[in-house]
């Protein structure tokens, strides 16, 4: 079973990254999506300035029939340590969660905090931006682990001292980018599975844009992470600006392209992880 998030079993799915393309206005191409049964489930990356399309993009998502993970994202920002860029997370959701519609899953922010925070300072910066998050979300709230994502023992030791019950941890799975110095490995979802809160892998693919900086090797830990029940969002659908897209044209060259089509090479890889096991 996939992992369970806000009292429903979360499918599979896909990362999509509209923001920065033609002011949002984008073919999602969901009537190919629609062909791919193994993609369930569509996390949305949300720049702070993009609160109107945004109602869009989510609205078309859940009318599709896709569950919808919203994160905010705001570029300038991953890998920050300052705590205020929680709040600032924070507050977003809490002036535009009604105005994106509701009923949908909570990802507070993407990626905030560097491989060089401690487990102390993760929780708390979070506990206070998780509590103005509750002034208008009562679901369970998605936290990505720091380090970009991939510093699983930070977040697992920090656990304990975030006050907050329902919360999910997500880890971004790739094969050298971001990973710092150290080698992620299934040794990492499980510190993430002991803490016994739901966890989820919110990004993965075959990404190598810093040789020599740390290694994954991404689809062992991916098929690992699925064997244990979490669920997989693959990197990505379209969004991504350079060549990690699984559609052709990408939003870059062609925001509303009248023909999308699978990129074949870089779907396969993505797509092959979403199945079985």
């Amino acid at each position: 079973m996939p992992t369970t998030l806000n009292n429903q079993a979360l499918p599979n799915g896909v990362n999509i990254q509209p923001s920065f393309y033609n002011a949002g206005n984008v073919n999602f191409a969901w009537d190919l999506m629609k062909t791919y049964p193994a993609i369930k489930t569509v996390r949305i990356e949300i720049e702070p300035n993009s609160v109107i399309p945004a109602t869009t993009w989510i609205a078309e998502a859940q009318g599709n029939g896709y569950f919808v993970i919203a994160t905010y994202h705001k570029s300038n920002a991953l890998g920050s340590n300052d705590p205020q860029e929680l709040i600032l997370a924070a507050q977003w959701w809490a002036d535009n969660y009604q105005t994106l519609g509701g009923n949908f899953i909570i990802n507070l922010t993407n990626e905030w905090g560097a491989h060089n925070l401690s487990s102390t300072e993760y929780a708390d910066a979070y506990n206070p931006a998780i509590e103005l998050l509750r002034t208008v979300y009562g679901g369970d709230i998605i936290i990505d682990l720091p380090g970009w994502g991939q510093d699983a023992g930070v977040a697992a030791d920090a656990i304990a001292m975030i006050t907050d019950s329902k919360i999910a941890l997500s880890a971004h799975i790739y094969k050298d980018s971001w990973n710092g110095s150290a080698t992620f490995s299934r040794q990492d979802i499980r510190r993430m599975l002991h803490t016994g809160k739901p966890c989820i892998v919110g990004e993965f693919g075959p990404i190598e844009n810093q040789p020599g900086t740390g290694h994954c090797d991404w689809a062992d830990c991916v098929k690992y992470a699925k064997s244990k029940g979490m669920t997989v969002l693959g990197w990505c659908w379209n969004g991504d600006g350079q060549d990690h897209n699984m559609v052709s044209p990408n939003w870059l060259e062609d925001p509303l392209p009248t023909d999308p089509q699978p990129n074949a090479a870089y779907f396969n890889q993505i797509y092959s992880k979403l199945v079985g096991i």
